[in-house]
């Protein structure tokens, strides 16, 4: 996500903050360039226009010029100003004051829109709500099944009809339906086309003043950049929008939807997919986002994604083995698997400020897995004491879980300097072990 833009920026700003005095034609020079790496990630030209235009304004200055810090000074504006392309604060969905909340998906094939109403569906449950998928896409028998299959995975029921020809009246009976068994958010998984036609604007608008819903959603994929921008705005203006959903966000290294589609449209990014599994859909933060695109981390999100993961009860578990200084091989499995748990290692790595400048550091899910191979391959003794593993277990070990002796060495050796590390927390007063220790 943004990968390539920020790797430009980082580039920009070090020379920058490099001259302990900046004159405007350095200013000049680093806006010429930060526009350039603007276009190359695909954001709208006049979106990139304005946006040089705000930070010339506030950085051409003796304030910022003959500031002691003149290059953190411009990184501060445009970190601000990226903030304000943005959205500048987080736009959560509306809920009804009179349940059920129906909230109308939209958007074309391929964007994700049947899998983001599960998504969403499940976030939703998550908050102790009672939602309704309704398949309302009856141009595609694929969609119904597709999100009956979801529906079932995350114990969501699944309105559709066989005899219902018109996805009006159906999406009609869904809410009828949704009365009926108490259910207080209704989704709809309208149909999409493979492209934007007279027919499709046609059936959504008649949805739409049936059902009434309290916020239409445009589902767009991120990875087609300038294209859902101008399909976010043909929406807009043939239905009417009130947010958008950004799909495919971990595969769009530039990220010029995610930066053009909130200026094009005046309408809020909701929410953005980071990945195809059910729990990838995150809130969109404006800051937060500015703050990984500036190289500069997400904290707050990996934290937050942490908690999710790690309760209460296990970091109390993980305190009491470290204070008893018993901490064994199957805690160190169970602590990866959550770990892993917690999406891409990538993706969670680089919510760490700095982590993208670590160039010798190579992330490998692959490695976590030979880990926990040969974890499994060990017997009970052999989790509970290391010490007992000398060197035909070595081998057994190695054999059992298709790696190496070296394998096996290598993660020994690793899980002696975890101890030695989980060491320093004995016995201090006053700190808290973090819960996303993944050990």
């Amino acid at each position: 996500m943004f990968e390539t833009l920020t790797s430009k920026l980082e580039s920009i700003f070090k020379k920058l903050k490099g001259k302990g005095l900046l004159k405007e034609e350095d200013l000049e020079l680093a806006l010429k360039e930060i526009r350039l790496a603007l276009l190359e990630a695909d954001v709208n030209f006049r979106v990139v226009k304005d946006f040089i235009q705000k930070i010339k304004e506030k950085a051409i200055g003796k304030e910022v010029l003959e500031s002691i810090t003149p290059g953190q000074q411009v990184v501060k504006i445009v970190n601000e100003e990226l903030c304000g392309l943005l959205g500048m604060t987080n736009s959560r969905i509306q809920l009804s004051p009179n349940p059920p909340t129906v909230i109308m998906l939209i958007g074309l094939h391929g964007s994700g829109k049947t899998t983001t109403a599960a998504k969403l569906a499940r976030n939703f449950k998550k908050e102790g709500r009672r939602p309704l998928l309704v398949a309302a896409d009856l141009q595609r028998p694929a969609a119904i099944e597709q999100l009956i299959t979801l529906g079932a995975q995350i114990n969501v029921p699944v309105y559709s009809s066989k005899e219902t020809k018109d996805p009006v009246a159906l999406c009609e009976e869904s809410i009828r339906q949704s009365k009926l068994d108490a259910r207080d958010i209704v989704i709809l998984d309208t149909a999409g086309r493979l492209h934007i036609d007279e027919s499709l604007m046609a059936e959504l608008r008649k949805i739409k003043e049936k059902v009434l819903p309290k916020e239409v959603i445009l589902i767009a994929d991120a990875m087609t950049g300038q294209d859902a921008v101008t399909m976010a705005k043909n929406f807009d203006e043939h239905i009417g929008i009130d947010g958008i959903i950004l799909t495919k966000m971990d595969g769009d290294a530039r990220g010029g939807a995610a930066l053009s589609i909130r200026t094009i449209t005046g309408k809020p990014i909701k929410f953005i997919g980071v990945g195809e599994k059910i729990d990838m859909l995150e809130p969109f933060y404006p800051d937060r986002i500015a703050s990984r695109i500036l190289g500069m981390g997400d904290v707050l999100s990996l934290i937050e994604h942490a908690q999710k993961t790690f309760d209460q009860k296990e970091a109390e578990k993980l305190q009491k083995a470290i204070i008893e200084e018993s901490f064994t091989f199957e805690d160190l499995k169970e602590h990866l698997k959550k770990l892993r748990s917690m999406g891409p290692l990538e993706n969670i790595l680089n919510m760490i400020p700095g982590f993208n400048k670590m160039k010798n550091i190579a992330v490998d899910e692959k490695e976590l897995v030979k880990v926990e191979a040969i974890i499994n391959s060990m017997t009970k003794k052999e989790r509970k004491n290391h010490a007992i593993i000398d060197g035909s277990r070595r081998r057994r070990i190695a054999m059992g879980s298709g790696t190496t002796v070296a394998d096996v060495n290598r993660v020994i050796k690793q899980y002696i300097e975890i101890k030695k590390m989980l060491k320093m927390f004995k016995g201090k007063k006053g700190i808290k072990l973090p819960k996303i220790l993944p050990f």
